[in-house]
């Protein structure tokens, strides 16, 4: 059986669903229990059961409602039920047993993919550092002294990380206007979004153990968009000495697609550049950066389109750094980039850098001049990157709907 070339699935070669992609996601339709799929074209593979009729090793994973067991399988495991598919997909004497097993994609409800073991999220863009920092500190350094030296992060909390669809409540907390005295508590203002690609680990490690650049492909399944929202005046006003907190930790939404790492083998391009050299843990062998080249839409306007191309520190040195200390991987572990922003304001990827801090409102298709983020509002990330056929791939949408503050019990 053939394990590479054209598939036979209708509509599905040279689209954004390719061979080249299949990216995973949990279904269901007609009060099936969820289960594990596959996306080529505008179908959806139904695993479980083509597992079964095949008699194929470790085919039971499909039949989970979570993708847990199969990113549990590690890198052998995900390379053989990958290629196992690919086959399937492009061998023309495989359609009469497949065929039976495609439902249309319009057809199902997908879920969230997995449970959220543990919620890093990092701050590698130098352009949208480099924003914030003249944001927030106007009169001192943009960057601070070890921005270049390490990839900022922070711990999140995984059980506000939603999946793509789930409505966002506006959060409430402490903000403190400039010319105020004392803070007021009440819901957010300057509500905002950061757009990200996340990692989603599947190999565990042990405890004590650092994990080297190296070893990426290893340890992560899949990637992922993911849209880190955030409430800029509580941000600002709790965020020092220790950082993000409540400003960040209402709510995360992701994709319910994962696209498998090695989908992304020909995304690949190098870092623009790491000034001073990094330590030695830290180092990558190029090229280790992504082409990924994300699209923000608000309200149906297209606004940025942010290039993941140009992040300053690797997934790979995400990784690294933070298992640096002995931290253990878990499988469901999820690490994000943090915002994705380029040097032109077409690309900043939060609405702090696009606004200027809401010094310049954004008007959008319908007439509506925005700053930050109004109940009512949604907003779409969607994003694509070379393929290993030669065209590009599609990553899967992360879309949300503004909801006004609940008001407490």
């Amino acid at each position: 059986m053939r394990t590479h070339g054209r598939t036979w699935v209708d509509g599905a070669a040279g689209s954004g669903y390719d061979v080249d992609n299949l990216p995973y996601a949990v279904f269901s339709r007609a009060g099936d229990e969820p289960r594990v799929g596959a996306r080529i074209g505008d179908l959806m593979v139904d695993l479980a059961p083509l597992a079964a009729a095949e008699l194929l090793d470790r085919g039971s994973v499909f039949r989970a409602g979570s993708l847990l067991p199969l990113m549990g399988l590690g890198r052998a495991g995900w390379r053989s039920l990958r290629g196992w598919l690919v086959g399937l997909l492009t061998d023309p004497e495989a359609r009469p047993a497949v065929q039976p097993h495609l439902v249309p994609v319009a057809d199902v409800t997908t879920a969230a993919a997995f449970e959220v073991a543990d919620f890093v999220d990092f701050y590698c863009s130098l352009e949208h550092a480099t924003n914030v920092g003249r944001i927030f500190r106007p009169e001192g350094e943009p960057l601070l002294p070890n921005w270049r030296w390490l990839p900022v992060g922070y711990h999140g909390r995984a059980g506000t990380v939603v999946a793509s669809g789930t409505p966002i409540a506006r959060p409430s907390g402490q903000r403190k206007a400039p010319d105020a005295d004392a803070p007021a508590y009440g819901p957010s203002r300057r509500l905002d979004i950061e757009a990200e690609v996340g990692f989603v680990v599947g190999t565990p490690s042990r405890g004590g153990e650092p994990v080297g650049t190296a070893a990426l492909a290893d340890h992560v399944f899949g990637v992922c968009l993911l849209n880190d929202w955030s409430a800029r005046d509580i941000q600002a006003w709790e965020y020092q000495p220790l950082g993000p907190f409540l400003g960040k930790s209402f709510a995360t939404s992701v994709s319910t697609w994962i696209t498998p790492l090695e989908a992304l083998s020909a995304a690949r391009v190098p870092l623009p550049g790491q000034d001073p050299p990094v330590l030695d843990h830290l180092r990558v062998a190029e090229p280790a950066g992504y082409d990924i080249d994300i699209t923000v839409t608000w309200n149906n306007t297209v606004v940025a389109r942010p290039p993941y191309a140009l992040m300053y520190w690797s997934a790979a040195q995400m990784l690294a750094h933070l298992t640096s200390n002995g931290a253990s991987l878990r499988t469901g572990d999820l690490f994000a980039s943090g915002t994705v922003s380029g040097p032109d304001r077409g690309q900043r990827g939060s609405f702090l850098e696009l606004t200027w801090g809401g010094a310049e409102p954004v008007t959008l298709a319908d007439g509506h001049a925005r700053t930050f983020l109004e109940d009512g509002d949604e907003v779409l990330l969607t994003a694509t990157a070379p393929g290993g056929l030669g065209g590009r791939i599609t990553l899967g949408e992360v879309r949300g709907r503004i909801e006004p503050a609940r008001t407490r019990r």
